[in-house]
């Protein structure tokens, strides 16, 4: 009984120490801004950061700035090319500052836009090639499907889950899923507060999420239809 107690003992402090080395029991947070900026009928231009971290307000993780260039094939569907730049700090643990490491990113995607009743979804089918340190280069496809759905003009209720798979070893990445509520300050500006479970091989992540979505139109006479 005593060795059995032991052992017990033993694990419960390695799960724990484990825990406490990642961040897993932390509460992290991601704040993110991402704009769409229309530069003619079918061509707009997205631009986007976040920046996230291991704890709530501190302990840096990650920089993501990205920008791509879109095609509206129809109301509908979308594809785009896109460049990514991102900083990450792969530790939890901060003993001499910061280390961190950088990625280049290229990526392409088409997004697909469906309704079924006042549930509007969409579909994002992503492509990366991953360009880190300028000594790895790495392959992965992303499948990301988001519903929506508006709880009158101004609030509304979304969700997503995107599954990560790595086109090398090991196949799986990582599993997205995220809650947020909505608020529509205008038909142009949003914002989203809510919660994202980060899941990799045998480890999990809670992050409070908080984003501001904006839309502009850069086109000049877009109101003219006279031209």
């Amino acid at each position: 009984m005593k060795k059995i107690f032991l052992l017990l003992s033993i694990l419960i402090i390695t799960f724990t120490a484990t825990a406490q080395e990642t961040g897993e029991d932390k509460w992290g947070s991601w704040a993110m801004l991402f704009t769409n900026n229309r530069v003619s009928e079918k061509l707009s231009i997205h631009a986007e950061a976040q920046y996230r971290n291991y704890e709530f307000g501190s302990n840096f993780n990650q920089l993501l700035l990205r920008t791509a260039l879109n095609y509206d094939i129809s109301d509908n569907a979308m594809v785009s090319l896109g460049y990514g730049n991102i900083t990450t700090d792969p530790t939890f643990e901060e003993i001499d500052g910061e280390e961190t490491f950088n990625e280049h990113r290229i990526y392409q995607q088409f997004v697909l836009r469906n309704a079924i009743g006042k549930l509007k979804f969409s579909h994002r089918y992503r492509l990366e090639q991953r360009f880190i340190e300028d000594t790895e280069t790495q392959h992965r496809a992303r499948y990301f499907l988001r519903v929506t759905y508006p709880l009158n003009e101004t609030w509304f209720l979304t969700a997503y889950d995107e599954v990560f798979i790595n086109l090398q070893e090991p196949i799986f990445g990582q599993n997205r899923l995220y809650g947020a509520v909505g608020y529509n300050f205008s038909p142009s500006v949003s914002l989203q507060v809510g919660y994202l479970k980060n899941h990799f091989t045998g480890e999990n992540y809670d992050r409070f999420q908080a984003a501001v979505f904006i839309k502009t139109d850069l086109r000049k006479n877009k109101g003219d239809t006279t031209q």
